[in-house]
Protein backbone atom coordinates (compact mmCIF):
# COMPACT_ATOMS: atom_id res chain seq x y z
CA UNK A 1 0.00 0.00 0.00
CA UNK A 2 3.00 2.37 1.14
CA UNK A 3 4.43 2.02 -2.98
CA UNK A 4 1.23 2.57 -3.88
CA UNK A 5 1.02 5.98 -2.16
CA UNK A 6 4.58 6.37 -3.04
CA UNK A 7 3.66 6.40 -6.73
CA UNK A 8 0.56 8.43 -6.44
CA UNK A 9 2.44 11.19 -4.39
CA UNK A 10 5.12 11.01 -6.96
CA UNK A 11 3.14 11.08 -9.83
CA UNK A 12 0.91 14.18 -9.04
CA UNK A 13 3.71 16.37 -7.62
CA UNK A 14 5.68 15.55 -10.94
CA UNK A 15 2.53 16.41 -13.02
CA UNK A 16 1.75 19.71 -10.99
CA UNK A 17 5.36 20.73 -11.04
CA UNK A 18 5.75 19.95 -14.89
CA UNK A 19 2.38 21.57 -16.01
CA UNK A 20 3.43 24.84 -14.50
CA UNK A 21 6.88 24.88 -15.28
CA UNK A 22 6.67 23.36 -18.70
CA UNK A 23 3.56 23.01 -20.68
CA UNK A 24 2.18 26.06 -19.44
CA UNK A 25 5.29 28.17 -20.72
CA UNK A 26 5.08 26.45 -23.33
CA UNK A 27 1.21 27.25 -24.53
CA UNK A 28 1.85 30.93 -23.60
CA UNK A 29 4.93 30.83 -26.07
CA UNK A 30 2.83 28.88 -29.01
CA UNK A 31 0.10 31.40 -28.67
CA UNK A 32 1.49 34.36 -28.43
CA UNK A 33 4.03 33.13 -31.77
CA UNK A 34 6.55 34.68 -29.98
CA UNK A 35 8.98 31.01 -31.06
CA UNK A 36 8.32 28.08 -32.16
CA UNK A 37 10.26 26.23 -29.17
CA UNK A 38 9.27 22.67 -28.47
CA UNK A 39 9.78 20.81 -26.01
CA UNK A 40 12.51 17.50 -26.28
CA UNK A 41 9.74 15.07 -25.72
CA UNK A 42 7.67 16.59 -28.74
CA UNK A 43 11.19 17.20 -30.64
CA UNK A 44 12.07 13.28 -30.37
CA UNK A 45 8.37 11.95 -31.24
CA UNK A 46 8.66 14.45 -34.39
CA UNK A 47 12.52 12.98 -34.83
CA UNK A 48 12.53 9.19 -34.38
CA UNK A 49 8.66 8.65 -35.10
CA UNK A 50 8.27 11.33 -37.63
CA UNK A 51 4.76 12.62 -36.18
CA UNK A 52 3.09 15.29 -38.45
CA UNK A 53 2.61 18.27 -36.37
CA UNK A 54 -0.23 19.74 -38.75
CA UNK A 55 -2.39 16.95 -37.96
CA UNK A 56 -2.02 17.08 -34.15
CA UNK A 57 -4.03 18.54 -31.71
CA UNK A 58 -0.51 20.33 -29.68
CA UNK A 59 -2.33 21.29 -26.52
CA UNK A 60 -3.42 17.46 -26.48
CA UNK A 61 -0.20 16.55 -27.34
CA UNK A 62 1.56 18.83 -24.59
CA UNK A 63 -0.64 17.45 -22.16
CA UNK A 64 0.16 13.68 -23.02
CA UNK A 65 3.68 14.47 -22.76
CA UNK A 66 3.47 15.79 -19.05
CA UNK A 67 1.51 12.79 -18.16
CA UNK A 68 3.68 9.98 -19.81
CA UNK A 69 7.15 11.51 -18.20
CA UNK A 70 5.19 12.35 -14.61
CA UNK A 71 4.11 8.92 -15.18
CA UNK A 72 8.38 7.57 -16.37
CA UNK A 73 9.16 9.87 -13.20
CA UNK A 74 7.18 8.38 -10.59
CA UNK A 75 8.04 4.74 -11.74
CA UNK A 76 11.72 5.29 -11.39
CA UNK A 77 11.44 6.77 -8.07
CA UNK A 78 9.47 4.05 -6.53
CA UNK A 79 11.86 1.75 -8.29
CA UNK A 80 14.93 3.09 -6.95
CA UNK A 81 13.16 3.46 -3.27
CA UNK A 82 14.00 -0.38 -3.30
CA UNK A 83 17.46 -0.61 -3.90
CA UNK A 84 19.93 -0.18 -1.16
CA UNK A 85 23.19 1.48 -1.97
CA UNK A 86 23.86 5.01 -3.82
CA UNK A 87 25.66 3.74 -6.43
CA UNK A 88 23.09 0.87 -7.14
CA UNK A 89 20.35 3.69 -6.63
CA UNK A 90 22.21 5.46 -9.43
CA UNK A 91 22.57 2.60 -11.87
CA UNK A 92 19.24 1.61 -11.35
CA UNK A 93 17.84 4.56 -11.75
CA UNK A 94 19.43 5.59 -15.52
CA UNK A 95 19.15 2.15 -16.58
CA UNK A 96 15.48 2.07 -15.76
CA UNK A 97 14.52 5.48 -16.44
CA UNK A 98 16.14 5.17 -20.50
CA UNK A 99 14.06 1.75 -20.54
CA UNK A 100 10.62 3.33 -19.08
CA UNK A 101 11.31 6.30 -21.05
CA UNK A 102 11.92 4.94 -24.51
CA UNK A 103 8.87 2.34 -24.33
CA UNK A 104 6.03 4.78 -22.67
CA UNK A 105 7.06 7.12 -25.98
CA UNK A 106 6.56 4.20 -27.98
CA UNK A 107 3.52 4.01 -26.54
CA UNK A 108 2.96 7.85 -27.33
CA UNK A 109 3.86 6.86 -31.07
CA UNK A 110 1.35 3.80 -31.10
CA UNK A 111 -1.38 6.13 -30.14
CA UNK A 112 -0.90 8.45 -32.30
CA UNK A 113 -0.02 6.02 -35.65
CA UNK A 114 -3.70 4.28 -34.69
CA UNK A 115 -5.42 7.82 -35.10
CA UNK A 116 -3.44 8.01 -38.64
CA UNK A 117 -1.03 11.59 -37.33
CA UNK A 118 2.16 9.96 -38.46
CA UNK A 119 3.63 11.18 -41.67
CA UNK A 120 3.58 8.66 -44.58
CA UNK A 121 2.21 6.22 -41.83
CA UNK A 122 6.16 5.09 -41.51
CA UNK A 123 8.74 5.59 -38.69
CA UNK A 124 11.98 7.13 -39.74
CA UNK A 125 14.56 4.28 -39.95
CA UNK A 126 17.74 4.55 -38.64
Amino acid sequence: MEELVLILLTFIFVLIIYELFIIAPTKRRRALKKEKKEIIEIRYLVARYNLDLKKVDYNQLLQICGIVSSLDIALVVSLVAYVNGLLLELLVGFVSAIIVILLSYHLVYLFYKKKGMIKNGKRKQN
